[in-house]
């Protein structure tokens, strides 16, 4: 909060002095909250950060796995990480006082950010390997004006998973998710995204992230009318690990790293790619609009930009963003984490009508 000017009686030179620097940082403050002033990087990028660098992001992109080789580089400064599980819920917090220098964003969940004012557009020069990465060129990581508001760091496609040991059959479709064959044993993933957006995709709908008013409607009834076969609306991976785990749940949909951490684990699942197309989020690093470390801000995009960052994302099951990391990867991983794979899949990104999905997805829930 910007601190108020208090005096009585203030010359008049002073006074309006003082109106000047309230009047440009206001328009700083509203232009930042608006997304048009870009933050200045760094000169060199290879200089080790220092001061306090604060986090705010998913969790699974902030292990120390991740984490680890970036404090490595810099040893003095101070990385505090804080963990959300929307972009809602950092917007709210963001927005009650939590100090953040960076957040983690998505195409399909980054509006209440954008509305309240809490990104600060970042300079691709300030990140060598921007231009190498996959999403770059989307206008989806940028605001009206053409900046850039995130740098694409992480994507995971999302399909369907499946015992192996309880389900014979071959599955492939988004429609199995519905057959009552498997009623009881299902999961969906708690979303008002995917959730409405699968029923589209098993009615045939083309554009699952965009429906009209009617096809909307018409998704719900479908998850309406099936709400019987499924089990649970898994709120957390680790929410869908233990309904597999626990023999509950037999198929559900899914992101790819999800399945890989059951494997992992020793569960005998699979991950699928629907006929009908695998979905995919995208998210990135943000600067706030009110960041105090910019430097150590972009480094911390640079690293994560990096090959040797990106190929150790995709280990753990994401995309590889920077195409330079394939030759760090495994061979057993290249197929899957190449961002090749992004070409074919349908973005998940903010439905225009996104009250309206919220709202249906919640009649569903509720039952």
């Amino acid at each position: 909060m910007r601190a108020a000017v208090g005096k009585a009686i203030v010359p008049v030179l002073v006074i309006a002095a003082l109106i000047g620097v309230a009047i440009l940082l206001t328009s700083d403050k509203e232009a930042n909250g608006n997304s048009t002033i870009v933050a200045k990087p760094p000169k060199d990028l290879s200089e080790p950060a220092t001061g306090t660098l604060r986090v705010f992001a998913y969790g699974d992109t902030v292990t120390n796995t991740m984490m680890d080789p970036f404090r490595e580089q810099n040893p003095d400064l101070n990385l505090e990480i804080a963990t959300f599980n929307s972009n809602k819920a950092a917007a709210a917090k963001l927005s009650g006082g939590f100090d953040a220098d960076v957040v983690e964003v998505c195409t399909d969940e980054m509006e209440p950010l954008i509305k309240r004012g809490l990104l600060r557009p970042i300079d691709p020069k300030g990140v060598p390997d921007f231009d190498d990465l996959a999403f770059s060129d989307s206008d989806d990581i940028r605001n009206a004006a053409g900046n850039v508001l995130f740098v694409p760091g992480s994507s995971g496609p999302h399909g369907i998973i499946v015992n192996t040991d309880e389900v014979s059959e071959p599955v492939d479709s988004y429609a199995q998710l519905f057959d009552d064959e498997f009623a009881g044993r299902v999961a969906l993933e708690y979303s008002s995204l995917t959730g409405p957006g699968i029923a589209a995709l098993a009615l045939g709908f083309d554009d699952p992230f965009d429906m009209s008013t009617t096809e909307l409607e018409q998704a719900q009834q479908y998850l309406l009318d099936h709400r019987d076969n499924f089990r649970s609306f898994a709120e957390s991976d680790s929410d869908l690990v233990n309904l597999f785990k626990s023999g509950e749940v037999v198929i559900s949909d899914g992101g790819r790293g999800s399945a890989q951490d059951m494997i992992a684990d020793g569960l005998p699942v699979k991950w699928v790619a629907p006929k009908e197309g695998a979905m995919s989020w995208v998210c990135g690093f943000a600067l706030t609009s009110e960041g105090a470390n910019i430097p150590a801000a972009y480094r911390l995009i640079d690293y994560y930009s990096s090959p040797e960052a990106q190929a150790l994302s995709a280990e753990a099951g994401f995309i590889a963003m920077n195409p330079d990391a394939l030759p760090l990867i495994p061979k057993e991983l290249r197929a899957g984490a190449d961002p090749k794979t992004l070409e074919t899949a349908l973005p998940e990104t903010q439905p225009r009508l996104s009250e309206l999905y919220d709202r249906a997805w919640q009649e569903v829930a509720v039952g």
